[in-house]
């Protein structure tokens, strides 16, 4: 009959441990489409869902650009604090586990000690020593029972942020990655615009020679020569313009690689960088693709198991103690039987009265769980939306970039008959430099687009979550993004 009703006691004991007053978990739902709006007219590869984080930059085929990501990584001080506040986190949840396992304790004194001779409840005679020794050795167990769960859903929260913090150091990585990359590519393009001004303050500088050497000559008018000495003046000012603006950029990637702008530097090219094909994918993958995406859905786990922990307050709180040791006032006899002493027993908590607070903590983690998923629902409507701007960034500007180059070679053209018509005496500089100005205007206009192109493709990298494994051919490299034929 005892066993019987033990084996009931510990069969009633596991259920209530099995219970939990968390909600049932809801993520919030988010209306996904099945394809991309501005997709269509590229063609991409498909890459898989669930790849590793490839060195996506590769794709941009610069290795400076590779070397100055390995510097970010190892020396950026905003992503090693984002790995501090994921060790921390990590490390909470370390604490939060610890709860799931009994705690066992040691404790020992020595000493001498004196009472006072006029204590209360002594007898006046007697013969007792104020002072004595006392020495004391023993064990102490602790155990909560987890009847509601809420160590459990301690745990769980615990974990969720812990999981979360983990990708907002993936997140940090990439936006920085991304920050590094673009920074990059408006360098290079400065570069290519430093050439380009450069080229034009040459041509002009020889087309003020010839009209000097013609002034001189008394075929053209002084009028000629200050319009040619102006449009040198004004493509040398741009000129340094230009140089100043690539300082500035350059000093922002030396403080994102951990290094002082005053003793950094990277050399000009003129190399044009080839925009590369980006695996885009469908809408649904983008869910678990996105770090950012992952955190706040994780955040919404964390909240959901807290709401379950403060329901928990309502109910009393059950724990087994346990102790063992040895007390004696002297050390001849303080090791044996008749000096230990033990201790075991429940003890059992319940607060009766609280004037409202434990109804409140439960309106607040409930508020907070609301929270958690608005700004979830927040997080991938935004990302849908990035992806969708910088798809249609390409689409447009590759067709704008197309106009440009047109307009562009058509500009040239008239500079050049300006020139002749001008060297024969046809016109007057009036037409050289309209046609000057022209031609500088859409050659820089054409390099922005291109730089826009490529900084349209870093940003759509990392709306998409980051890069993918070569080896799934998911990174494939060309010229440009390809049209439908």
């Amino acid at each position: 009959m005892i066993a019987g009703k033990q084996i009931a006691s510990l069969g009633l004991l596991a259920m209530l441990s099995a219970c939990s007053f968390a909600p049932e978990l809801k993520i919030p739902e988010v209306p996904v489409a099945e394809a991309y709006k501005e997709v269509q007219p590229w063609v991409h590869a498909q890459p898989a869902d669930q790849l590793p984080r490839g060195p996506w930059w590769v794709l941009y085929g610069d290795s400076q650009l590779n070397a100055l990501q390995d510097k970010l990584i190892a020396n950026n001080p905003n992503l090693a604090a984002a790995l501090a506040h994921y060790q921390q986190a990590q490390a909470y949840s370390d604490q939060t586990r610890s709860a799931l396992f009994p705690s066992l304790s040691a404790n020992g004194s020595a000493g001498r000690n004196r009472v006072s001779e006029n204590r209360p409840l002594v007898p006046p005679n007697a013969n007792i020593a104020p002072t004595y020794s006392a020495y004391s050795l023993g064990l102490q167990a602790s155990y909560e029972l987890d009847l509601w769960g809420r160590v459990r859903n301690t745990v769980k929260a615990g974990e969720a942020e812990a999981a979360a913090a983990e990708t907002d150091l993936e997140s940090a990585r990439l936006s920085l990655q991304a920050q590094l990359a673009d920074s990059f590519i408006v360098l290079r393009g400065l570069d290519q615009q430093l050439q380009i001004l450069q080229e034009t303050v040459d041509a002009n500088a020889k087309a003020l020679s010839l009209t000097s050497t013609r002034h001189d000559a008394g075929i053209v008018p002084g009028l000629d020569v200050s319009r040619a000495q102006t449009q040198l003046d004004t493509t040398r000012s741009q000129l340094e313009q230009v140089k100043a603006q690539r300082a500035v950029v350059e000093h922002a990637i030396a403080a994102l690689v951990g290094e002082s702008p005053s003793q950094f530097s990277i050399a000009a090219e003129h190399n044009v960088i080839a925009l590369p094909q980006i695996p885009v994918g469908l809408p649904s993958t983008l869910l678990q693709r996105r770090p950012d995406i992952a955190s706040a859905q994780r955040r919404v786990v964390a909240a959901n198991a807290s709401v379950g922990v403060a329901k928990t307050a309502f109910f009393p709180a059950l724990s087994l103690s346990a102790a063992f040791g040895y007390q004696s006032v002297s050390t001849s006899n303080w090791l044996n039987a008749p000096s230990n002493f033990w201790s075991i027993g429940p003890s059992m908590v319940f607060q009766l009265f609280d004037a409202g607070r434990r109804k409140a903590q439960v309106a607040q983690a409930q508020a907070v769980l609301d929270e958690a998923g608005a700004r979830y629902r927040g997080v991938v409507l935004g990302a849908f939306q990035q992806v969708e701007d910088n798809l249609a960034r390409l689409n447009h500007y590759q067709a704008a970039a197309e106009a440009e180059k047109s307009a562009a070679d058509a500009a040239q053209k008239s500079l050049e008959f300006a020139m002749n018509r001008y060297r024969e005496g046809a016109a007057n500089y009036l037409e050289v430099t309209t046609a000057q100005a022209q031609a500088l205007q859409t050659q820089r206009s054409l390099l922005d687009l291109n730089v826009s192109q490529l900084r349209a493709s870093i940003d759509l990298v990392r709306a998409l979550g980051g890069g993918w494994q070569q080896e799934q051919g998911a990174l494939s490299q060309g010229k440009e993004l390809g049209r439908e034929s």
